[in-house]
């Protein structure tokens, strides 16, 4: 069974690692929520994240390409490089795991979905949501903004 989009990298992710990646959030948020002045730059720097499927991307292309440039001068068998990149990519989004996952996870980078998340909340603390204002405890308000698929990877 194909998973879903949203779903797919944090259900494929050692629940360790999600639960830092969750855990770095609230931290963060619990110092907005003390500091909200700073609101503002913290969502020009969300803008900015990369998420983990953009890195992937960046990264494959880089490596795919590497290999059909290097071909020119080394014969085919750097090609090699470039079918395994195409084949780990198309299991990526097949599956929504591939080998540099874990790897780039672990460096801390998320999804777009963890990424909103955070821009969400922190636009809720800054009172960007009037209706849901009544929400001003984080773990209400991450629960409200959360995808399905991000609560059931906590747990």
């Amino acid at each position: 069974m194909i998973p879903s989009t949203t779903g797919r990298v944090t259900r494929n992710t050692d629940a360790e690692i999600n639960l830092r990646i969750y855990q770095e959030m609230l931290e963060r948020l619990g110092y907005y929520q003390e500091h909200p002045e700073d609101i503002d730059a913290r969502l020009a720097e969300l803008n900015d994240e990369w998420d983990v499927e953009r890195t992937l991307e960046a990264n494959a292309s880089t490596l795919a390409l590497s290999g059909i440039l290097l071909s020119f001068v080394y014969g085919r068998k750097p090609l090699y490089l470039s079918a395994a990149v195409a084949t780990f990519l198309l299991q990526h989004a097949i599956q929504g795991w591939c080998p540099p996952l874990p790897i780039l996870r672990r460096l801390g980078f998320r999804t777009a979905s963890e990424i909103e998340t955070e821009r969400n909340v922190l636009k809720l603390l800054r009172g960007d949501f009037d209706q849901l204002s009544r929400y001003n405890d984080l773990d209400a308000a991450l629960r409200l903004l959360q995808s399905p698929a991000e609560r059931q990877s906590l747990h």
